[in-house]
């Protein structure tokens, strides 16, 4: 099935999915608030040529959702016939994994669920996965190149989006204590900017907000092959901290190891 066939299905699963989720409306929790099957658009729009079809590839094969929150994705993918597992942390999970949870439930689904902390120590429900789903997660690991690295060596393919940023300061911004006196254009300095704990959505779970070079080089040094390149937002004044400056990279991967 082509990407863009995909892409119209998850339409469709994400209508069927917030009918569910308005059904159990949980009073103790609250739904992971930002549609993640919004991505297979983007995923639509990225692929080229005979990538399109990857997920045929895939066959009985199976495919790991990592960093999941509600595991939209991940049961998305089940409900199209592929073997899928779902891996989160739950002291970082917007509700502490019990959204995946009470889903997994009512959908009476065989999704396995693995609970782990990607900065400690990178552990998955299983050895070999035939296509890792890393989308939004990059830039909220302490150890991005660990993960990086890890992943390569128990999955062949993998999409992996993060936010990344041209400049250190969106612009017209001021900076503290001596730190970011002046805007700089970073695009094509293999870096990444390390974000103060308040700074990006005043949220401390962000930490490296990569150049779109800085990008690229570490996905290279931890054993991967870009195949199709993508970014959204905003391409030409991204930053680090504004809801303004954000800026997403979208990539597929091939791993070398492989």
């Amino acid at each position: 099935m082509d990407i863009g066939q995909i892409s119209e299905c998850a339409n469709e699963y994400k209508r069927r999915l917030e009918r569910k989720k308005a059904e159990l409306s949980p009073t103790e929790f609250g739904w992971y608030p930002y549609g993640t099957l919004q991505n297979f658009h983007h995923l639509d729009r990225l692929l080229t040529g005979a990538n399109r079809d990857i997920l045929d590839r895939v066959r009985d094969g199976l495919i790991v959702d990592i960093g999941t929150a509600d595991g939209d994705a991940a049961f998305f993918l089940e409900s199209l016939g592929y073997r899928v597992h779902a891996a989160d942390y739950p002291p970082t999970n917007y509700n502490g994994c019990r959204g995946i949870r009470l889903l997994k439930q009512a959908l009476a689904s065989r999704v396995e669920i693995g609970e782990t902390n990607l900065d400690a120590q990178f552990r998955l429900p299983a050895k070999r996965y035939e296509l890792a789903l890393f989308l939004g997660i990059l830039y909220h690991l302490k150890n991005p190149f660990l993960a990086l690295e890890s992943l390569a060596k128990c999955s062949p393919h993998a999409f992996i989006s993060t936010r990344i940023a041209r400049f250190n300061v969106a612009e017209g911004a001021q900076g503290q204590g001596g730190v970011n006196p002046q805007q700089l254009d970073l695009r094509n300095v293999p870096v990444a900017y390390l974000v103060g704990p308040e700074e990006t959505n005043n949220d401390s779970t962000n930490y490296w907000m990569f150049s779109e070079a800085g990008l690229r080089r570490i996905l290279f040094r931890a054993g991967w092959n870009v195949l199709d390149f993508m970014t959204v937002g905003n391409t030409t004044g991204s930053d680090p901290a504004s809801a303004a400056g954000d800026e997403r990279a979208f990539c597929f991967l091939q791993a070398r190891k492989f």
